[in-house]
């Protein structure tokens, strides 16, 4: 077991999917920090993750009887799942001071490593009530609250590992742009940038410029006062101070988190190196309990500790492959029957959609031509949608409304069901990712930094249909194109530059209609052997290969020095 002592690395995020009733993350950026630092757990890497507490967490979602998303706190306990640190630290915010404070939570890996992770809380009696709120909510709407939130994270994040003795730190990773104050810190421990950026490594998960965080350094300077670096617009941003170029200039290493948003990140920012490091999945976390038994008794127990061993996929028995994703769907389908009014065939093909409410992500594309979409699945196709809005995104809320009430109106019309489920969390994704047959994605090219959602489906056997962006566009090809289908044109296809919502649309309908109802429905076989290719993707598509990508690349930690169990 690794000592403090010994820790080399800290992983820095905003939030982090701990556990299913942990409400500290909202999506895809938390739930890659959970499974990254699960991965290090397995691999006994020296890392400790730092975030935030959150103690009213994101939100709960209910939805109400007419669609409207309707958010209510969490109420949770974490005092009964974190042990309480007595080191606090202070942070200086405007005229004032403020008291921080930590709880730890152990990450336990399969040979019985730990990683801790260090969660930071203003939330105590020392502080002011205004104080004690800075970490009550994720993602705080308000700008003032998130600029502190973030200062919270990055400075009292690094001055806490300090004084609990983290004394052998030596690479700062910031998951994504929230902690790049933490460069404030390390300029001033080593006195120029140049030697700073020598400790710190940045992943960026933000493919368009119009998603980089920015703050107006007027809001800026009253928060710090006169603590800000004084050349501090030639390396965070001439107008507004950009999170991402803070940590851009601040870092040695830089990565995007596929091939794909590495070349779209290369074109935002040309005067930096961003590499690619492509996103996986805890693959033994997001295992349905029926698959993993599967998989033991197909692959013999220790595959978990050399996940390569998914290339013998195709060497499955097809049949026992079937049973199991039945079982899934079954488990899947009484849920959906006791949170819905609509009842669900288990014999029809059910896709998914489920992610964080967004523009980009397109969750209306295919009610482009609604009569069209439901003469294809009249008897034969029902569909699940869940996620959240964040709670200050009206139009992203308009989008869960919509979806209600086209569930409404082809159920009411055409006897077809279409379910959006709230609260969209840990368990239910499992249950989501393992149970559904097809697994949807339509984002605007090339926004999807990554998609890990599709990795988790795939090796629970669900078959992919997606936009060729992100991941995907090297998960469809890796496969030679039979773990699941593309929306659209390839990248390459001289055709892409007529794509637009319309035809991505009709490609979807022409495509679901003729090639995936039609082997659903005619061609058990090649659905099976599909299934098979899907689940071999998770050889690749998994976070212990990311994080040794990671100790290569960025920490520059020898292979040898990573645990790996012989075969």
């Amino acid at each position: 077991m690794t000592s403090k002592e010994n820790r080399k690395i800290a992983y820095f995020s905003m939030e982090i999917a701990l556990e299913s009733g942990f409400p500290i993350y909202s999506g895809g950026l938390g739930i890659l920090a959970g499974d990254t630092l699960r991965s290090a757990a397995d691999l006994q890497i020296p890392i400790v993750g730092v975030t935030l507490t959150y103690n009213a967490g994101y939100f709960y979602q209910i939805i109400a009887p007419n669609g409207n998303q309707v958010e209510r706190d969490v109420e949770w306990d974490f005092e009964t799942n974190f042990i309480k640190l007595k080191e606090k630290v202070v942070l200086e915010l405007q005229d004032k001071s403020i008291t921080v404070e930590a709880w730890k939570y152990n990450i336990l890996g399969r040979t019985g490593h730990l990683v801790p992770v260090i969660l930071l809380d203003t939330d105590i009696p020392e502080n002011e009530p205004w104080q004690r709120n800075l970490t009550h909510v994720l993602y705080d709407a308000n700008r003032f609250q998130r600029v502190v939130q973030e200062m919270i994270l990055g400075v009292c994040g690094y001055k806490m590992l300090e004084k609990l003795g983290y004394s052998q730190i030596e690479i700062y990773h910031l998951n994504e742009g929230h902690a790049a104050f933490l460069i404030f810190e390390l300029l001033e421990k080593y006195k120029t940038l140049e030697e700073a950026r020598k400790h710190c490594v940045f992943t960026t998960h933000t493919p368009v410029k119009a998603g980089l965080e920015e703050f107006d350094y007027t809001l800026v300077s009253d928060v710090f006062r006169n603590r800000l670096p004084e050349n501090i617009r030639e390396f965070a941003g001439k107008n507004n101070l950009n999170m991402t170029v803070l940590a851009l200039n601040g870092s040695r290493y830089v990565n995007a988190v596929s091939k794909k948003h590495s070349e779209v990140s290369q074109q935002m920012f040309p005067n930096f190196k961003i590499d690619s490091i492509t996103n996986g999945v805890h693959v033994g976390y997001w295992l349905s309990n029926y698959m993993r038994s599967f998989l033991n008794n197909e692959l013999g127990r220790n595959w978990h500790y050399n996940i390569r061993t998914l290339d013998r996929a195709l060497e499955l028995d097809s049949y026992e492959l079937w049973r199991v994703h039945l079982k899934a769907k079954r488990d899947l389908l009484n849920y959906e029957r006791s949170h819905s009014w609509v009842l669900f065939d288990k014999r029809l093909l059910t896709i998914g959609f489920a992610r964080r409410m967004a523009e980009y992500k397109r969750p209306l594309l295919i009610f482009k031509d609604l009569e069209r979409l439901a003469k294809i699945a009249k008897n034969n196709i029902q569909f699940i949608f869940a996620g959240k809005a964040h709670p200050a995104d009206v139009q992203s809320k308009s989008y869960i409304k919509s979806i209600s009430d086209y569930s409404d109106y082809l159920w009411n019309s055409y006897k077809i069901g279409l379910v959006f489920l709230e609260n969209y969390e840990l368990e239910l994704a499992k249950s989501l990712l393992s149970g559904v047959d097809v697994w949807l994605n339509t984002p605007r090219r090339y926004m999807e930094a990554s998609g890990t959602s599709g990795m988790k489906a795939a090796i629970n056997g669900v078959l992919n249909f997606s936009v060729l962006d992100g991941w995907w566009i090297e998960g469809y090809e890796l496969s030679k194109k039979m773990a699941g289908w593309a929306i659209g044109p390839s990248p390459t296809d001289p055709s892409l530059k007529m794509s637009n919502d319309q035809s991505d649309a009709d490609a979807f309908y022409e495509i679901l209609e003729n090639e995936i109802l039609h082997t659903y429905k005619n061609n058990p076989n090649e659905w099976q052997e599909r299934m098979k290719y899907s689940i071999q993707l998770g050889a690749y598509f998994n976070t212990n290969r990311m994080i040794e990508e990671y100790a290569d690349k960025a920490y520059l930690i020898e292979r040898q020095d990573l645990w790996k169990l012989k075969e």
